[in-house]
């Protein structure tokens, strides 16, 4: 919130467990039940393949389906279902039996793609209808090209790219093709372990060839679009939610010029000043 963040997505995924990954996605139900923010649950216990289950990986896949996702679904504890389609996760296939299931359970599709090796995550994305694809380090251009025609929204994740010391994902390509792209902080222990998104503004700019004009959209509307909150956040219009920033620079232009700083002075959640002078209240 000091960073000028109202409203997040959480993702599960570090369980792997039915028992770790209900904790997870109800302490993220509880936490959007207290907290000030507002928190988007994600269901994501395709994350990784478990040790135990390594050599089968398909069964790993059918407990996902068959155990995990309806209970998810019974007990309304995500929005969205999403899956890492990376060689040596889960493939393509595998994915796509994922996100399917999810879907028929009312759960929205989302995916991490094409982070580490093209591996068709973003045709996979535009195929089965998710509302976003995530990180898109090494998409292709088929790939992007899909996205554009779909719609499905690029989630770019610049801190990652930045602590992997892994090339940046194609911006500019994308949204010079159509594709509307958000920027997100991946905020996680293994590979992007910061909360700063006026940071990955910088980056996006730095390292993506994106314009100033272009992360601010990134930032606001297109990520609110990205967690099917497009008709009530992102923007500030008669009839939305109003959370609004204050920001200590002469200009806009200012937020990515003096970088790696954080300018937030005011934040108002919901029609409530929640941050005065950088300060809690």
């Amino acid at each position: 919130m000091k960073h000028g963040v109202t409203t997040i997505e959480a993702k599960s995924g570090y369980g792997l467990d039915w028992k770790t990954e209900k904790k997870q996605l109800e302490v993220a139900k509880k936490l959007q039940e207290t907290h000030v923010i507002d928190v988007v649950s994600t269901f994501m216990g395709a994350h990784a393949v478990p040790h135990n289950y390594k050599g089968r990986e398909d069964e790993f896949v059918d407990t996902i389906i068959h155990d995990m996702l309806p209970k998810v679904a019974e007990f309304r504890l995500a929005e969205f279902n999403d899956v890492f389609c990376e060689k040596g996760v889960f493939t393509p296939a595998q994915s796509r039996s994922i996100l399917e299931a999810g879907k028929s359970l009312g759960l929205t599709p989302k995916i991490h793609a094409d982070e580490i090796e093209p591996y068709q995550g973003a045709e996979l994305a535009t195929e089965v209808g998710a509302i976003s694809a995530e990180h898109l380090l090494v998409a292709s251009d088929e790939g992007i090209r899909k996205m554009a025609v779909a719609g499905t929204i690029a989630v770019l994740l610049p801190g990652t790219a930045f602590f992997l010391r892994a090339p940046f994902a194609r911006g500019r390509l994308m949204i010079d093709e159509g594709v509307p792209v958000a920027i997100a902080t991946d905020f996680n222990p293994g590979s992007s372990p910061t909360m700063s998104l006026p940071f990955m503004m910088n980056l996006a700019c730095m390292h993506m060839d994106m314009t100033l004009e272009e992360v601010l959209v990134a930032t606001t509307i297109n990520a609110a679009y990205a967690v099917n909150r497009g008709d009530r956040i992102g923007s500030l219009e008669v009839g939305k939610q109003a959370d609004v920033l204050i920001l200590d620079v002469a200009n806009y232009k200012q937020l990515q010029y003096f970088y790696g700083m954080n300018h937030t002075h005011t934040v108002i959640k919901n029609g409530r000043v929640v941050v005065n002078g950088g300060v809690l209240i």
